[in-house]
């Protein structure tokens, strides 16, 4: 078996745990009283869903032909399994579910665009809102401590807008923000280019469609 039909084979069952694991870890964030048994199941999913995918991972590499040249080209699955036990960095196991995006997105720029834009924009505010809401809420002096405070801080620091009336003051809730704020600027900047790139294709559309003028030698 190649790494490919593997990885066609098991897309999809990684994509529900990745799904699994967010209930797992968003349930208790959302929700601090939780009760102690269900807290302790929900902990469990979530180191089944990491074992998932270190399996996966050990598998893809003794099928891959070269390994250190794989590892080096899916450095962002290495880092998923490698990742320091810090709560709100275990939700960048979901960037798994990248590779899934990446099939479904159309040849053309527009049907990645709105693929890889949409989908980003919405697990990066969410996503973010949880990470940093998980890593302040407790913490002396934070300012985030709702999660209707933390969605208002990942949108407007995602928007690279960043107004300053919300603001991490934890190590992990500031890597969270650096983290949004990269991501920000790499979607207004892919915004930007196909916005571009669309005005482009019509304008030369329009210009293929247009009538040729007639040379003067063809009216007699």
């Amino acid at each position: 078996m190649t790494v490919e039909r593997w990885e066609r084979r098991v897309d999809v069952p990684l994509m529900l745990l990745a799904f699994a694991f967010l209930v797992a870890y968003a349930w208790p964030v959302l929700n601090p009283s939780l009760n102690p048994d269900l807290r302790t199941v929900l902990t469990s999913v979530s180191w089944t869903v990491w074992g998932a995918f270190a399996l996966d991972l050990v598998v893809r590499l003794t099928l891959a032909e070269d390994r250190g040249r794989y590892a080096l080209r899916h450095w962002y699955d290495v880092a998923l399994v490698l990742l320091p036990m810090l709560r709100p960095l275990r939700l960048l196991r979901l960037l798994a579910t990248l590779r899934i995006l990446d099939r479904a997105a159309t040849g053309n720029l527009a049907g990645q665009v709105l693929v890889y834009v949409g989908g980003a924009a919405g697990a990066c505010v969410g996503l973010g809102a949880l990470a940093v809401l998980d890593a302040e809420r407790n913490q002396p002096g934070a300012n985030i401590t709702t999660f209707g405070d933390a969605l208002w801080w990942a949108c407007t620091t995602v928007t690279t807008v960043g107004y300053g009336d919300h603001f991490p003051v934890t190590v992990a809730g500031r890597g969270v923000a650096v983290v949004l704020m990269i991501i920000g600027i790499g979607l207004v900047g892919a915004v930007t280019a196909a916005v571009a790139t669309w005005i482009l294709g019509r304008v030369s559309e329009e210009r293929a469609d247009a009538p040729t003028p007639e040379s003067p030698g063809s009216q007699c």
